[in-house]
Parts: C-alpha cells; sequence; structure tokens
C-alpha cells in the first residue's frame, strides 16, 4: 500500500516517463471542438485510451455522440476494432456522467507496478495514434454536427 504523496509520486513518475519515452504533440485538449477532449487514463487497475464528450450543453453532447454513432462501423472497421461506445459513462474520481469511445487495455495493469508501463505506453501510441488518425478524416463532420 503507498500513501497519497507516495502514489503521486508515483503517478507523476509515470506520466513524465511516457513524455520522455514518446515525446509526441497529442492532439488531447486541443481537438477544436468545444467539450470534445482526447485523454489517457491509467490508474491502480486499468489503462484506456478515450475520446470524451463533456460539452457544457447537453444538447452538443449528444448531437457530438450521435455524429460518432454513424461513423462507428468506420472506427470499428478501418482503425479501432476494439473501441466501445457508452452514453453513460461514470467517472470514477467524481461520479459524473459523460459519453465516452474509448479503448482497454488488456494486458494486466497499474500504475504502481513499473514492469507494467512499458506495455501501457505501447497500447497508449499505437491506439492514440490510430483514434487521431480517425478523427483527422473525419474532423470536419463531426465538427458540423454542433
Amino acid at each position: 500500500m503507498f500513501s497519497k504523496e507516495e502514489s503521486a509520486k508515483i503517478r507523476r513518475e509515470f506520466w513524465t516517463s511516457f513524455g520522455k519515452s514518446f515525446p509526441k504533440k497529442w492532439l488531447r485538449y486541443n481537438t477544436d471542438i468545444k467539450g470534445v477532449a482526447f485523454k489517457f487514463v491509467a490508474d491502480r487497475k486499468k489503462a484506456l485510451v478515450c475520446l470524451d464528450f463533456e460539452h457544457p450543453e447537453e444538447i452538443a453532447n449528444e448531437l457530438l455522440y450521435d455524429k460518432l454513432l454513424s461513423l462507428k462501423n468506420i472506427l470499428l472497421t478501418d482503425y479501432l476494432p476494439n473501441a466501445i461506445y457508452d452514453n453513460t459513462y461514470e467517472l470514477d474520481e467524481s461520479g459524473k456522467v459523460i459519453r465516452r469511445i474509448y479503448i482497454v487495455h488488456e494486458t494486466k495493469f497499474s500504475i504502481h507496478n513499473k514492469n507494467t508501463w512499458r506495455d501501457c505506453y505501447e497500447f497508449f501510441v499505437k491506439n492514440m495514434t490510430k483514434f487521431e488518425e480517425f478523427f483527422n478524416e473525419y474532423k470536419d463532420a463531426i465538427k458540423h454536427a454542433i
């Protein structure tokens, strides 16, 4: 078991190591679409690559997510066959419910276990790259949903 301080230090080290090992400028929050952001998630039990819909206007979230639903077959066939669409994803830390499209790192992972980091980093790079390729290809169509 780790103290809060030790756990925070390990999390900082994980993300710093990822940035140094794979120095790429990711889209993340720079999608040019309000409320749409790519995220890397890593905690004690799981790692994910996500596209989150958190527009302050609920109707915009619905329209954006519906547009991605219309592109689901393309995303699954040409880019990320294991992507999961979830229109009621509950965030662990806050309990807030959002719309999320994500890919789960299937290999055993814990941010507290440095032996699992390399596989996670490779998972992040492979899947986020494909997610961004898809997004860049269909960005205009997605943007015009709202």
